[in-house]
């Protein structure tokens, strides 16, 4: 087997399942994109000679080695397409002219998931056998809520130790707390006020139904059209608001609403304060909805790994605003010693040639299901970022370049 062109094969096909999420169906509680991804895939692992476990069609596990547990945590859901796409984001194009397959999910997640389902088809065509038994688990609602890990937790026994495929290389020691929030402020004199798709998104559309003001619209560089007020940005993953271009931003200034631009824009709650070695505090509001008179926003926060969630409700409730918690997970923090951080950071050194060393993220990975995990890959420093943004795609080279380094990662944490 030519494992780079199974790779990309592979790859292609998973991209075409829509797989973020959709009502729920009877056997299917993430809709039928997530379930049919999650079946093919498990699928393909069955054909390769695996074990596998669907369970319901919330995750699924594929098993290879006998022993202690070792998990390789990925996700086959994705975020809602957005806009700006100049390819079909669930067409899985394989552009051979420029190295890329192109869609939805090629880096987040579906690519380093088949990329290590064919890494234990290597190691096992090569007749490595494991001294533990590695799952790699494959959940279908990372991208809203983990109910898939929450259902696994019920029905099965997560291992301890393992890595999630879903960040950045060298290895990530440490990711910030996520808490989002929707935040109530009431307030009136226009409608139909919306933009946004899902909280972990920075908005990149914007609408409101408002009088039309010229100079305004020229100051905000905001579009008019059939009676609605249109503002347009750029998507971008909500732990790094700082690389998309928020359309809500905007259209509250455009809307005279500075009270609320300064708290969501411009640090009013006092959160950038908060700061560590894992970074500073981001807050980004994603979504926009108009209740009558009322305003909801749900903001994406993610604060740093010595601060509490509290830290963050106190700051909010000082200001008089009314809030609901959406989703909330602890901070993930490991020693960079651990022998789990040094042997993935020494893998990744090994076959790139580089001196780097652990780092810690604002985004949120399965690692932190773990009692000992860290995410490591698919990203580098100085790449171009497309994860959560139009024109997601994954090379060639980077297909190569993760396929040698889960591959040996695997064997080096599993062969003793």
């Amino acid at each position: 087997m030519n494992y780079f062109e199974e790779c990309i094969k592979r790859i292609s096909e998973s991209v075409k399942y829509d797989s973020s999420q959709y009502p729920a169906k009877e056997g299917k509680p993430f809709g039928d994109g997530a379930a049919d991804c999650l079946n093919h895939f498990l699928a393909l692992a069955q054909s390769y000679g695996f074990e596998t476990v669907n369970y319901d069609n919330y995750i699924g596990e594929v098993k290879f080695g006998k022993g202690k547990d070792f998990a390789v945590l990925a996700h086959l859901d994705v975020v809602p397409a957005g806009g700006g796409w100049t390819h079909e984001p669930f067409g899985g194009e394989t552009d051979c002219a420029a190295g890329r397959i192109w869609g939805r999910g090629t880096m987040d997640d579906k690519g380093p998931a088949i990329i290590s389902l064919i890494c234990l088809k290597a190691l096992k065509d090569e007749g490595f056998k494991p001294k533990r038994t590695i799952k790699l688990i494959v959940g279908c609602n990372e991208e809203n809520g983990w109910e898939c890990i929450n259902y696994y937790n019920k029905h099965a026994v997560m291992p301890e130790e393992g890595f999630s495929p879903d960040a950045d290389f060298p290895v990530i020691y440490a990711e910030k707390g996520i808490l989002q929030l929707r935040l109530k402020f009431a307030c009136g004199g226009f409608t139909h006020l919306s933009g946004g798709e899902r909280a972990n998104m920075v908005c990149d559309y914007c609408e409101v139904c408002a009088p039309r003001d010229d100079e305004k619209l020229k100051r905000y560089n905001l579009g008019y059209n059939d009676g609605k007020v249109i503002s347009r940005g750029k998507s971008a993953h909500g732990s790094t608001p700082e690389l998309g271009v928020n359309a809500i931003s905007p259209m509250l200034e455009y809307l005279g609403l500075d009270d609320i631009h300064t708290l969501l824009f411009k640090d009013g709650f006092g959160l950038k304060k908060l700061c560590d070695d894992t970074g500073r505090l981001t807050l980004s509001p994603n979504v926009v909805r108009q209740d009558g008179e009322n305003i909801f926003f749900d903001c994406d926060i993610r604060y740093p790994a010595s601060y509490k969630m509290q830290d963050v409700l106190d700051a909010v409730s000082a200001r008089g605003v009314g809030y609901e918690i959406i989703h909330a997970q602890a901070p993930l923090y490991n020693e960079k010693n651990c022998a789990l951080v040094t042997t993935l950071c020494s893998v990744y050194n090994e076959v790139t040639g580089k001196e780097a060393k652990p780092v810690a993220i604002g985004g949120g990975t399965y690692a932190r299901a773990l009692k000992c995990g860290a995410a490591f890959g698919p990203e580098e420093d100085g790449e171009e970022n497309t994860v959560h943004k139009a024109d997601e795609y994954i090379s060639f080279e980077k297909i190569k370049k993760c396929f040698e380094i889960y591959k040996l990662a695997l064997k080096r944490l599993t062969e003793k």
